[in-house]
């Protein structure tokens, strides 16, 4: 079936709208602040295959990840009517273990077999595991939390009381825990819903013949953007700065070869995997290629779309950026994902010099903390690189998060801690032609006894700048002693430690690379 342009516009949009709604109820009924308050989360809709359909703007690690665990629920289960998967194995499509995964399929009328399926990720503030937040100094995977392989959560239905049941015993905050999965499945519904209203619309056929419509012109806007893309091998490397076991400059590096059949992206030269938390799933570096190749193409092109066709990867299993279980993989998702862009980016400046801007912050600032009576999980925005053209931006998420920053008002509500900073940290950005963006100070007296952990890069290694731009400013990590004024102990990038109340951590994140040579 031919469309006309305008056609295949509105069924896009429809698809997309689905999938924007679905965000909209479950950020709406959920209860915890990561969720309802930051956005951590996703939600899309997929095609009777498993392949993705329209994802809403949501979170970009989740971008190339999710049809990965829709894929592992086809696999898992034959699903009927009113069944719901819930997962977040790392080593089946998931991200890592705060990251619960929610598929419910759509049976058209008559059908056998789902017809579509929609699927949404969150966040949890806590997922079980060693610490509270579930973002530990872990060396295997189970100490970070529950590990759910694909698992009916709803049968025909009905929820499955015994795995909730069990599933509630080994978390913190059982009760917030509960409502933000009832959230999880009152979006999919949503879902659901929107699909058959749009079936009983345009009918079936029509609906699924669109889907490969905007799916097949997906693919040919990737093709053309490539072929802009000069031929060539372009290579880059940079570091993760620790494992927090005590391997240092873990070298992340990638080779970008363009040529007339489609881009050819190779990993193999990366670290093996390590002890720490920071190892990544081959989920999460697709993840990290989409959202690059997309931004790329929507600069090139203007057309906000991505097929992976013509984009191979390769990765050697067992590597930091393919990791083999029982490795532990919480900082991979959240650190070591904003180091492949990095990487991904400093190759194709050399290919796209006019397009491609000086590294960003390059970490997220992973804070989570609490005790036997809260959890609570956060990550810290910072400075944007310069690019050709524009200064960076200040005090915001970049790249593979694209939270919010949480209102003060929302923690100091929720939980008990004080918010004694929030501020832009000035003069952090690397000088050059364009600034980079600064970052920001964000600070927490902790009015209880609390236990937090710390997942950051960029404590050393600085972001670089490019064309002669300089380096954005490195972050900091500190804690204040109740007691001891005017003490304040330096922390290292990732660490666990539990603090007494009054306590006092303050977090001042980096600065984005400068673009260009500044002048004197």
């Amino acid at each position: 079936m031919n469309f006309s342009p305008i056609e295949l516009e509105i069924f896009k949009h429809r698809f997309n709208s689905i999938a924007e709604e679905m965000g909209v109820v479950l950020c709406r009924s959920s209860f915890s602040p990561n969720i309802k308050e930051r956005k951590d989360f996703s939600c899309a809709i997929f095609d009777g295959r498993g392949n993705i359909v329209a994802q809403a703007a949501h979170i970009p690690v989740h971008l190339g990840s999710m049809a990965l665990s829709v894929q592992a629920a086809i696999r898992a289960f034959r699903l009927a009517p009113g069944d719901v998967v819930l997962a977040n194995d790392p080593y089946l499509g998931g991200t890592h273990l705060p990251d619960l995964t929610m598929v419910a399929p759509y049976f058209s009328k008559n059908s056998k077999r789902p017809t579509f399926y929609v699927a949404n990720r969150a966040h949890h503030s806590d997922i079980g595991g060693k610490s509270p937040g579930s973002m530990p100094l872990a060396s295997h995977l189970e100490e970070e939390g529950v590990v759910i392989p694909p698992t009916l959560f709803f049968r025909k239905g009905k929820i499955q009381q015994k795995f909730l049941r069990h599933l509630l015993s080994k978390v913190r905050k059982p009760q917030e825990r509960e409502a933000d999965l009832l959230a999880q499945f009152s979006a999919n519904r949503v879902g659901t819903e929107r699909l058959h209203e749009t079936v009983l619309r345009y009918g079936l056929f029509k609906t699924k013949q669109a889907m490969r419509a905007y799916q097949g012109y997906e693919e040919a806007i990737t093709k053309k953007a490539l072929k802009l893309i000069p031929c060539g091998r372009y290579q880059f490397r940079d570091y993760l700065e620790d494992d927090g076991f005590g391997q240092n400059q873990i070298p992340i590096e990638v080779s970008i070869e363009v040529g007339p059949q489609g881009l050819r992206i190779d990993f193999s030269r990366c670290s093996s995997q390590v002890r720490g938390p920071v190892n990544a799933t081959r989920a999460i570096t697709v993840s990290a290629v989409a959202y690059v190749f997309r931004c790329l193409i929507l600069s090139l092109t203007g057309e906000d779309c991505l097929s992976l066709k013509h984009i191979h990867i390769k990765t050697k299993k067992g590597s930091i950026v393919d990791a083999r279980y029982p490795a532990p993989v919480a900082g991979g998702n959240v650190e070591t994902s904003q180091r492949i862009v990095d990487v991904l980016l400093g190759a194709l400046a050399q290919a796209c010099p006019t397009l491609i801007p000086a590294a960003s912050q390059g970490t997220m600032n992973n804070l989570a903390f609490g005790n036997e009576n809260f959890t609570y999980y956060e990550t810290l925005a910072g400075g944007t690189g310069a690019g050709p053209g524009w200064a960076g931006t200040s005090a915001i998420h970049s790249h593979m998060t694209n939270t919010l920053n949480t209102p003060i008002e929302a923690i100091e509500s929720e939980i008990p801690v004080r918010v004694t900073a929030y501020k832009i940290r000035r003069a952090s950005g690397g000088r050059g032609k364009f600034r980079g963006g600064d970052g920001l100070i964000r600070a927490f007296q902790f009015l209880e006894k609390t236990h937090f952990s710390l997942l950051s890069e960029r404590r050393r290694l600085r972001p670089y700048g490019l064309k002669g731009g300089e380096e954005g400013f490195s972050g900091i990590n500190w804690l204040k002693i109740p007691g001891i004024p005017g003490l304040k102990l330096k922390l290292p990038g990732k660490l666990e430690w539990t603090a007494q109340s009054g306590s006092e951590i303050v977090i001042e994140t980096p600065g984005g690379g400068g673009y260009g040579k500044a002048r004197r």
